[in-house]
């Protein structure tokens, strides 16, 4: 995730502290990964030094002077861009899941029993996220929709590489 794309889309309602950044962010977005608030203000320095933000104002209360930010237009269209254009989709070329079957297989190790475990492992955080999903708003279903259809993707998986490891066998060992 672009958390600079996404402050400054926030940003887009209106001029806000950096603290009301991080707390919309972390509601709307951070539900699993909320923001360090030294994150936000690395962010905001970075966007205002790169003209797509400006201080709107700035605000003391009797406490620590507060920043306001403002998106400017280069935030705007920035922002516009960065949404039509499409997130290039993940292969998983490299899965670290097909390393371990081969090394285990190499290794002489139990590729089978590997799977197994994994399989155990994907079941296990299917059935947290069911139930998250059963229990969360529209935007928390979305969340772990997209992570439930990954997972049963990587079921798939390793059930095609399980019907397979005799052949993958003959193919990887000498």
């Amino acid at each position: 995730m672009s958390i600079g794309h996404t402050l400054l889309g926030l940003l887009e309602s209106g001029p806000r502290h950096g603290y009301d950044l991080k707390r919309t962010f972390d509601e709307k977005f951070g539900h699993d990964r909320p923001l360090h608030y030294g994150q936000v203000y690395a962010t905001m320095s970075r966007l205002l030094k790169n003209g797509l933000v400006e201080v709107d104002g700035v605000e003391s209360d009797g406490g620590p002077e507060r920043k306001r930010y403002a998106i400017t237009d280069a935030g705007i269209t920035d922002v516009a861009t960065w949404l039509a254009q499409p997130e290039k989709p993940e292969p998983y070329l490299q899965s670290t899941l097909y390393t371990k079957v081969v090394l285990a297989l190499l290794t002489g190790r139990d590729a089978a029993d590997l799977l197994d475990a994994q399989r155990s492992e994907h079941l296990r955080l299917m059935r947290i996220l069911t139930d998250r999903k059963r229990q969360g708003d529209l935007a928390d279903q979305l969340i772990c929709d997209h992570a439930l259809f990954h997972l049963e993707a990587d079921l798939r998986w390793l059930e095609l590489t399980a019907a397979r490891l005799g052949r993958l066998a003959e193919v990887v060992l000498p």
